[in-house]
């Protein structure tokens, strides 16, 4: 994990608006897994997110995810994402926002690529089209655990419902910092 750090750390500013630059600092720097253990916190009910580094220019997060956890539909308010999965798999399914209103708060998605993360493949999530979600879906069978690098750090995201065809901001919070719970 220090070695992914450090790496981060020395890139300049501008190195965060390359989607391509930090997918290859990702797979030059694979995490070992036992080297995540003091960021790693569980819950049954709902993926947990664990702020392991945090400057003006980027965050980086271990995210747990459970057998059958999901995220919502969301995107990263114009910030570059990055992911890697030092331990199991998960899916990324991608969509494409047909229509969005911003007076009624309704909208239209329609589901794109489907892509696979796992230790060998990290991936990154496209500026065009960032709207997302992951999971970890029954069929992978175990844990996993995910590292996002953000591009400056951002409080909230949009979150879109397929079902009811509608968007609304929804804040973020960490469930650690350092390694340590954050009081609810």
């Amino acid at each position: 994990m220090e070695h992914l750090v450090e790496a981060l750390c020395a890139l300049p500013e501008e190195a965060f608006d390359d989607v391509e630059r930090i997918r290859e600092v990702l797979l030059a720097n694979p995490v070992k897994p036992d080297s995540l253990a003091q960021f790693l916190w569980w819950d049954q009910q709902h993926y947990t997110r664990n702020l392991i580094e945090k400057t003006p220019v980027f965050e980086l997060l271990a995210v747990c995810w459970e057998v059958g956890q999901a995220s919502s539909i969301h995107n990263h308010r114009d910030q570059n994402c990055w992911m890697a999965v030092p331990v199991g798999r998960l899916l990324v399914q991608n969509y494409r926002v047909v229509s969005k209103d911003v007076a009624t708060h309704r909208c239209q998605l329609e589901p794109t690529d489907l892509i696979e993360m796992n230790s060998q493949h990290p991936c990154a999530v496209d500026p065009k089209e960032p709207v997302h979600s992951v999971s970890n879906p029954k069929l992978c069978a175990e844990r996993a655990v995910s590292l996002h690098v953000y591009s400056r750090p951002f409080d909230s995201c949009e979150v879109y419902s397929l079902e009811h065809g509608t968007w609304g901001d929804v804040q973020l919070r960490y469930t650690t910092v350092k390694g340590s719970p954050v009081p609810r």
